[in-house]
């Protein structure tokens, strides 16, 4: 099967299942978070998703990937070139990211580890207020895992993440004038948690205003 033809073979595929699953190409498309645009293409056979993306929908559509790729009235036979390596990338995109929780949590554990080394270490020399290391590693912690998600295109907990960042840092303000500055200010220094209210309603409804699906990308 040459490039075109597979293109429209998935086209037309992707436009069975989401028909079979009730879906509208919008509904599809805020699922997979792209543009209706790009959904539209797709089943028209001018472009194809990424791996990822049709890894994506054939969970949604309770299918397999080979489901979406072959034509299911064909009699089965010997895959062809682009079938195999379509195959090939696919099972290497699923390794990858069957591997990402892990690394997630590997980054989470050194983040708190580290907390724990600052605060060992800092007792040593009989500093006070060391638990203030656990403080920091909240927000730490986040941009981390924000940073991540970023870097692999999931931004399925950025806005969470992003609010945790930001309410994790005026945690670590209050706590560090409390810790080293006046323990006695915290009566007029709770006050700056008020910044987070607006602050969490203008991440709500910056990702709410912003969530356009992302722009399509054409691989043909």
């Amino acid at each position: 099967m040459d490039d075109e033809k597979l293109k429209k073979q998935i086209g037309a595929n992707i436009a069975s299942y989401r028909k079979r699953g009730s879906m509208t190409q919008v509904g599809l498309a805020d699922r997979l978070n792209y543009s209706d645009k790009a959904v539209s293409k797709w089943e028209r056979g001018e472009s194809v998703p990424d791996v990822l993306t049709l890894v994506q929908m054939a969970k949604l559509f309770g299918v397999t990937v080979n489901d979406l790729l072959v034509d299911p009235d064909a009699l089965p036979e010997n895959p062809g070139r682009i079938e195999r390596v379509m195959g090939r990338a696919v099972e290497k995109t699923l390794k990858r990211k069957a591997d990402k929780p892990a690394i997630l949590k590997l980054a989470s554990v050194l983040v708190w580890f580290i907390a724990l080394s600052l605060f060992v270490l800092l007792s040593l020399f009989d500093i006070e207020n060391t638990w203030i290391a656990f403080v920091y590693a909240i927000p730490s912690d986040a941009i981390v895992q924000l940073c991540l998600r970023s870097a692999w295109k999931d931004f399925r907990w950025n806005r969470w993440l992003i609010s945790v960042i930001m309410w994790g840092g005026l945690l670590s303000v209050f706590a560090t004038v409390l810790a080293f500055v006046d323990m006695n200010l915290w009566s007029r220094l709770w006050r700056i948690f008020l910044l987070g209210v607006p602050g969490q309603a203008a991440i709500l409804l910056s990702f709410k205003l912003v969530h356009k699906p992302v722009e399509e990308k054409n691989n043909g």
